[in-house]
């Protein structure tokens, strides 16, 4: 039997994160479509409303189904919209460990979302999952991406050297590959120790309110 993650939405003070449906489609299509995830994720550029409907309709329920891992769509409360998206994946199930990524829209940047989301799946996944480590991978040059995993207390490992494909635009517009550096970081429960109350004593909002 393989092991699954449950089909679950998570509230926080500001979001909801919760399984991808066909309405998040033309918001999904014009985040993934921004420059900075277009560099530092390995998506199909341009991404077109066929691999919007194949990630929500096949891509990301499957990840949950065969037991790699789960992927939240990241929902403003207030407004209903589209801030971005958490994603758990190569879970080892006789480790308790899984690896996190995160995406944000262009729009939402700046407002803590990313920290927000990413604290509230790795609270879940401790408190109610009984995980014992949640894996980041961060491109060297990717300041945002590691600013994130600092604040929900992660710890630095080490350096993949040469393990990443990123892309830098060209002159006339284009893109083109270019290798770089990992930096890994692991979060375990006891990292999580404070994190919330610092973040909330700072005017954050960190910890999820309930879960079904």
């Amino acid at each position: 039997m393989v092991s699954t993650f449950p089909n679950i939405s998570i509230s926080t003070e500001r979001l909801v994160l919760r399984p991808f449906e066909p309405a998040d489609i033309p918001a999904h299509i014009e985040m993934m479509n921004d420059e900075m995830v277009t560099a530092w994720t390995s998506v199909p550029h341009p991404y077109t409303r066929e691999d919007a409907e194949r990630w929500v309709g096949s891509i990301a329920p499957a990840e949950r189904l065969q037991g790699h891992g789960i992927a939240f769509a990241v929902i403003e409360f207030l407004t209903q919209r589209l801030v971005g998206v958490v994603r758990l994946r190569r879970t080892n199930w006789h480790a308790l460990a899984t690896e996190a990524a995160y995406v944000t829209a262009p729009w939402a940047r700046g407002e803590g979302y990313a920290t927000e989301s990413a604290l509230a799946v790795a609270q879940w996944l401790f408190r109610d999952q009984k995980f014992e480590r949640i894996e980041v991978r961060t491109p060297a040059d990717n300041t945002a991406s590691q600013q994130v995993a600092q604040k929900i207390g992660c710890i630095s490992e080490g350096v993949l050297r040469n393990a990443w494909i990123a892309r830098t635009q060209t002159e006339d517009g284009g893109w083109t590959d270019i290798r770089t550096d990992l930096l890994v970081w692991s979060l375990l429960p006891e990292d999580l120790e404070g994190v919330a109350e610092q973040m909330a004593d700072a005017g954050g909002y960190a910890s999820f309110t309930d879960w079904n």
